[in-house]
């Protein structure tokens, strides 16, 4: 059962989801975005995608495998509403480019990124460049961000690059497993670096999957550091869901069902 905001909270401004990790073998995680972008999504003024809304994109030249048209024609319907969305890329779609933007209908936004969203000024990050502890990712993170990586990368076919993908995600997953859990968390020097640089006091970010709400002090006074939550609705029980600005400044977060939660 979905719920709607009450007459007594203002409408939403802006909506922030990441971490969906859509893919064609989740079809209730793919039919749950779609749900939210047509209940939500396009009752709010902006959408923020932050990151690894795919398992993985290998390029622009895949938009029309079936799941992910899917996905980006569901997009464009909420652009097309009206609805500005805005992209922030993750560590497993980072190569999402002008031609998926465009059919999609959204802008692409840099990593991090400074706002101001209903006179709440903002700092937006995906979260994995605050990962610093983890040494052997931010070594590859550097790797497949460089422009040149990329151009060469891209310029294989793309079965090639699919084969290359799945490779590297077996060897994230084994990687993972032996890496303790404080080392694939945010490293609270890099946030704090974070919010020195941005010059605000609010931070949201995904690619955790720690979905929890951060409260800092500071000498620069109180801050505060949101995290969004993974989705998977192909398991049981299903998790997701997004935090939502209204217009009156207020940051409220939502579960997969619509519902608001303490």
């Amino acid at each position: 059962m979905t719920t709607s905001p009450t007459k007594a909270q203002p409408e939403p401004v802006a909506l922030f989801v990441s971490d969906l990790h859509l893919q064609a073998s989740l079809p209730r995680t793919v039919q749950a975005f779609r749900v939210f972008l047509r209940e939500y999504a396009v009752k709010a003024r902006q959408l923020y995608l932050m990151g690894d809304l795919f398992e993985y994109w290998a390029g622009d030249d895949d938009i029309d495998a079936p799941c992910n048209r899917e996905v980006v024609d569901a997009l464009r319907q909420v652009s097309d509403a009206g609805t500005q969305v805005f992209w922030i890329a993750g560590n497993r779609d980072f190569l999402v480019g002008a031609q998926f933007a465009a059919a999609a209908g959204l802008a692409l936004l840099p990593d991090p990124y400074v706002t101001d969203i209903a006179g709440v000024p903002l700092v937006l990050a995906h979260g994995d460049a605050q990962c610093t502890d983890d040494t052997a990712y931010m070594a590859f993170r550097k790797q497949v961000r460089d422009p040149r990586w990329q151009r060469d990368f891209l310029a294989l076919p793309l079965a090639q690059r699919k084969q290359i993908i799945e490779g590297m995600r077996s060897e994230s997953k084994a990687a993972s497993r032996a890496k303790s859990y404080d080392i694939m968390d945010v490293n609270e020097d890099a946030i704090a670096g974070l919010f020195d640089t941005s010059g605000v006091a609010i931070m949201i970010h995904g690619h955790t999957h720690r979905p929890a709400q951060h409260d800092y002090d500071s000498i620069a006074g109180p801050r505060v550091r949101h995290v969004l939550p993974d989705w998977d609705c192909d398991s049981e029980p299903p998790r997701g869901g997004w935090l939502a600005i209204d217009s009156a400044g207020t940051i409220r977060r939502y579960g997969v069902d619509g519902a608001e939660l303490s």
